[in-house]
């Protein structure tokens, strides 16, 4: 038997006995579907698509908040929002966005900061507690990862695969979207000023 014909076979019995323990898994094949070309630490990273569209509406989601309750886009209708997406808040370049963002949003007018990534609720909240921060909301995509697949922001190579990428998304408050920024280099930090001044 071939070695390819063998991997086949044993991926397949992988899946199979994943499917039986009722464990979900991620469909990562976009099919026909733009992917971003970024990087960590300078080597080439995928994502898993493309940011919604500058006028376009934002996308309803499903995410996890500190209290393990479920957040959808209806719980902050009527509030602009700047949404903080990042690989982990256990990284140094996510917690410092996470804290300039939290500064940022003591000042704003009806504007919410939300602040998604993958990390358990319990690590975002010890975060929030340790730092004192109190402007941002901490939202995680933990359990099924559809917030990523839908905003096409999880990474799907590299070091940090299955997490989310930097990214920012600002919208007005009947939810469409004003700005965009997917950060080309995930060790870079997000500007700042350009996702407030499209407020």
């Amino acid at each position: 038997m071939s070695l390819k014909k063998s991997l086949v076979i044993l991926t397949k019995s992988i899946i199979n006995e994943i499917n039986l323990l009722n464990i979900p898994i991620l469909d990562f094949q976009i099919k026909n579907k733009k992917m971003a070309n970024i990087t960590l630490g300078g080597n080439p990273v995928k994502t898993s698509g493309e940011l919604p569209t500058v006028g376009s509406q934002i996308l309803d989601f499903e995410l996890v908040a500190t209290d393990l309750s479920t957040k959808t886009l209806s719980n902050f209708e009527g509030s602009k929002l700047i949404l903080n997406i990042f690989p982990s808040v256990n990284t140094g370049v996510c917690a410092a966005s996470t804290r300039q963002f939290n500064t940022e949003a003591s000042t704003l007018e009806n504007t919410k900061v939300l602040c998604v990534s993958r990390d358990l609720p319990f690590a975002q909240d010890q975060f929030c507690a340790a730092e004192g921060l109190e402007n941002v909301i901490m939202l995680s995509d933990f359990k099924t990862g559809k917030f990523g697949k839908d905003y096409g922001v999880i990474m799907i190579n590299g070091a940090f695969d299955g997490l989310l990428s930097r990214s920012v998304i600002v919208t007005d408050d009947s939810g469409k979207v004003l700005y965009t920024e997917q950060v080309s280099e995930t060790g870079d930090e997000p500007n700042y000023k350009a996702a407030l001044e499209a407020l």
